[in-house]
């Protein structure tokens, strides 16, 4: 799927997170703006790449996580909704199991630099 137009996003002037704070292998939720709507992210960190999708799952649009900020990770290295099971890659985003399966989280596009996570400039 692809990633949210960014045009009318406000970048913050502060990092999400820096990466000292978000280890390899871990998630976090953050709270942006994007095209004027608060909006909350789920970060994946993988080595110096993090990844950013909506903490939303397309299967019924309620929040991924279980409690603000805890995420579900299966054995198999997958990202869990909370609600209902969806696992979902953490490379794409792609639903590869449950009720969505086929469908996509919505990617959010960030940049890594100066050891933190920042919304990308829009372009």
């Amino acid at each position: 799927m692809d990633s949210l137009n960014n045009s009318e996003s406000q970048a913050p002037r502060t990092p999400l997170v820096t990466l000292e704070r978000l280890a390899d292998g871990a998630f976090a939720e953050v709270e942006v703006v994007l095209d004027g709507d608060a909006e909350s992210l789920v970060l994946y960190r993988d080595g110096d790449a993090v990844r950013a999708w909506l903490n939303i799952c397309p299967h019924a649009g309620r929040r991924l996580d279980w409690a603000p900020g805890q995420f579900l990770k299966s054995r198999e290295g997958l990202l869990v909704c909370a609600a209902h099971g969806a696992s979902f890659q953490l490379v794409d985003g792609v639903c590869v199991a449950g009720p969505c399966r086929g469908e996509a989280l919505r990617a959010v596009p960030v940049d890594v630099r100066e050891g933190a996570v920042w919304l990308a400039d829009p372009r």
